[in-house]
């Protein structure tokens, strides 16, 4: 058997670098504090809207969040959400906004997490993922799920209030599982979903139910999908998903069977991939490699040995 070296276990998942940001959770309730960090001159806020911010590119070629001081900020009270500090006591905000502000420069654009979290610093994309999915939860969650009176906003954007029955509600996160299957001749399993286009195979992923561990969650969703049977599940990294509101956790599954059958609602098509079959499906255009930012490049490349050929179709 061929031993391959592993040259991508040092690269980082996207969005989980440390971005220099402290949320300093222990300043959400303050009101006093809150309103002293909004009115320094220091504080930096940026708009978000529908998932999207503005970018722009320096003149040194790097691309940065547009932000502005919080004195150049458009108005806006109760959408305003606090995002932490940096090492330098700077305070951070996001404001939730029905569109994006235009740039009299015209050489700003708006872009979502998906091209925006490969282009960002570490800081900036910390900034903008935590902004994305307090933005997503606060538009879903507006009435409260115990009486259904409209909740208002508390603890800097990250709580909401009914003021009818007194219920707290808290950002949701959705855990949820992705794995790369690897049989006994060292194959990786790779799925298309039903609604991708051809060409597009990636890992396979769910949510995890009530009740289950996450290594049951594996293995229920590996054999639902596909008909595969899984035995040894190990835990490699995770990555937050604010796609609306999931956290991925990553795994290395091992196969005990290799009889596909596809369920056909969520997967159409899965193969099994030698190392020399998936290059040759990359080189020939017959695959799509999953879109960068997400943790599944990484568990493939984790199996591949090297990186991903780029490509950013989806």
């Amino acid at each position: 058997m061929t031993t391959w070296t592993d040259h991508t276990a040092d690269r980082p998942v996207s969005l989980t670098a440390p971005s220099g940001i402290n949320r300093a959770a222990h300043h959400r309730l303050d009101e006093a504090w809150l309103a002293a960090a909004w009115s320094h001159p220091s504080t930096r806020c940026f708009v978000v809207s529908g998932g999207q911010v503005l970018i722009d590119e320096t003149a040194d070629g790097r691309t940065e969040l547009v932000m502005t001081p919080s004195f150049e900020a458009p108005l806006t009270e109760a959408h305003r959400y606090f995002l932490g500090t940096d090492e330098d006591g700077v305070s951070y905000f996001a404001l939730q906004k029905d569109a994006l502000p235009g740039r009299m420069d015209d050489s700003a654009r708006p872009a979502g997490l998906r091209e925006a979290g490969l282009l960002l610093s570490p800081r900036d994309a910390g900034l903008m993922v935590h902004a994305v999915a307090l933005e997503n939860w606060q538009r879903l969650h507006r009435f409260c799920s115990r009486c259904g009176e409209r909740t208002v906003i508390a603890a800097a954007g990250h709580i909401r209030r009914c003021p009818a029955c007194g219920a707290e509600h808290y950002p949701r996160t959705d855990p949820a599982v992705i794995m790369s299957v690897i049989d006994d001749r060292d194959r990786i399993l790779l799925g298309r979903q039903v609604h991708w286009p051809e060409g597009r195979f990636s890992t396979l992923a769910g949510f995890v139910e009530p009740g289950e561990s996450i290594e049951q969650s594996v293995r229920r969703e590996v054999h639902e999908e596909v008909g595969i049977s899984v035995g040894e599940v190990e835990y490699v990294a995770s990555q937050p998903w604010p796609f609306p509101s999931s956290l991925m956790l990553g795994f290395v599954a091992r196969a005990t069977s290799t009889e596909i059958a596809v369920d056909g609602d969520e997967i159409h098509e899965a193969r099994w991939f030698s190392r020399d079959q998936l290059g040759a499906a990359f080189e020939s255009g017959e695959m799509l490699p999953p879109y960068g930012i997400s943790i599944a490049a990484r568990l493939i490349e984790r199996w591949y040995g090297k990186p991903l050929p780029t490509r950013t179709a989806f």
